[in-house]
């Protein structure tokens, strides 16, 4: 069996690393924060919560057609609101958005937690 080099040792995940590898690597990255060494993880259960996680951004995109396909309609119905109707889509697009950026960034906590 053979190891990859030092570089991609160290830089890989701690729940990709094996007991040879995670002994080797310096203590700082063998540590962590309490002092505890690093144990088994569970990498997949990690990686199914961020899954799970980011199908909200999908209903994020949904959420963003269906703004502008109403936007559409309503300008179609009344068309001397249509300044008024943009500014309402903006500002109901610009709530979509910062989901979506708060749902990313949770999977990516949930990705790289412990």
């Amino acid at each position: 069996r053979t190891l990859a080099p030092a570089a991609c040792r160290t830089l890989t995940a701690p729940a990709l690393r094996t007991a040879e590898v995670q002994k080797s690597a310096s203590p700082m990255i063998a540590n962590t924060v309490l002092g505890e060494p690093l144990g088994k993880r569970n990498a997949g259960v990690s990686v199914l919560g961020c899954a799970i996680a980011m199908v909200a951004v999908g209903g994020c995109a949904q959420g963003i057609g269906q703004l502008f396909a109403a936007l559409v309609v309503g300008m179609a119905r009344n068309p001397s609101m249509k300044e008024d109707l943009f500014t309402y889509t903006l500002i109901g697009m610009g709530f979509l958005e910062f989901l979506a950026i708060v749902v990313i960034l949770i999977a990516g906590l949930l990705l790289y937690s412990e």
